[in-house]
């Protein structure tokens, strides 16, 4: 199937006060960006703590990455992964901001035969993302729970989450990794598949962090000469997920910006694990998880993992 990637500019039209700082964000459609929907909806307003806000949403990271590289946005919310990938590729221009995301991948199955990670001994798991985080992330749980892919279990890959999906409705045996919101896309589609194992859940269960999905990046250069912007925007943007974990209204704002629809919003939501973790607890989490990446597969975070020039670090002032 020919991947279709949409690509959708919000801007903030309305006459900005001299004084505001606007800033150039890029997401991607899902978990990634549902965190950034309460700002989102202010900045259609006006300017918020005194940013004003262009918002791009793509449906790929290959859409997201040259924005990055051409320096065409100064805030990115893209795969933790993918984030090493880009430190490396600019040699250090860009940095992390912050955790968005945690873990976003679940197994779910058609029936209830699936209790823990070893049900799924002998079973063939659908899954996309070969080369990407989901790979890493499930043959890193599946081997710490003493279970080997090819031997013990067996991974089908498809090149589209919509691909798992529809070989799970057909297959009465089937088991497949999903993120969200698919996962919740597909129980709502089909009474008989259910979300049986969290796999962020068992990534903490063997590592003691939580598996990390998203990160926000920031142009080293933007963020050392706008340090007061940077700051109201990390102040916005916690606020901005607060609303989005815990109001009502968030599914339809998330869906009124073409993110999902607001059926699968609702139902994804909860389990998203949308966060805002920055500081010394996001460079402690994502230097974990980018080193087990990199233990894997070099390749995954661009060679090497980041020096810790890569975290950001708000200045005393």
């Amino acid at each position: 199937m020919k991947k279709i990637c949409l690509s959708i500019l919000v801007m903030v039209l309305i006459v900005i006060p001299a004084s505001a700082e606007n800033i150039r964000i890029a997401a991607m459609r899902g978990p990634t960006a549902m965190g950034l929907c309460g700002l989102m909806e202010k900045a259609a307003e006006g300017p918020v703590s005194g940013n004003s806000y262009e918002f791009t949403l793509e449906g790929s990271p290959d859409a997201v990455v040259p924005l990055v590289v051409r320096g065409d946005v100064d805030i990115a919310a893209i795969p933790a992964n993918l984030a090493s990938v880009l430190y490396n590729r600019t040699n250090g221009r860009i940095q992390a901001l912050a955790i968005n995301t945690l873990g976003v991948l679940y197994i779910a199955e058609k029936g209830n035969t699936v209790q823990s990670i070893d049900d799924l001994r002998g079973r063939t798991i659908y899954s996309a993302g070969k080369g990407a985080t989901p790979e890493y992330a499930l043959e890193y749980v599946l081997s710490a729970n003493g279970l080997e892919v090819g031997k013990d279990v067996f991974i089908e890959w498809k090149s589209e989450h919509a691909e798992c999906v529809a070989a799970l409705t057909s297959d009465a045996n089937g088991v497949a990794m999903l993120p969200q919101p698919f996962a919740a896309t597909a129980v709502l589609s089909d009474s008989s598949i259910r979300i049986a194992l969290d796999l962020n859940q068992l990534w903490q269960d063997a590592t003691g962090l939580g598996l990390i999905t998203g990160v926000t990046i920031v142009n080293r250069d933007f963020a050392a000469e706008h340090p007061d912007a940077i700051e109201a925007f990390l102040s916005d943007y916690s606020d901005s997920v607060s609303f989005v974990t815990s109001d009502s209204r968030a599914a339809s704002v998330v869906a009124s910006f073409g993110i999902v629809p607001e059926k699968a919003a609702e139902a994804a939501i909860p389990y998203c694990n949308i966060v805002m973790i920055d500081g010394e607890e996001m460079h402690e989490a994502l230097s974990f998880y980018l080193s087990v990446l990199e233990a894997q597969n070099p390749q995954a975070v661009g060679g090497r993992t980041p020096l810790d020039d890569f975290y950001f670090v708000q200045q005393e002032v």
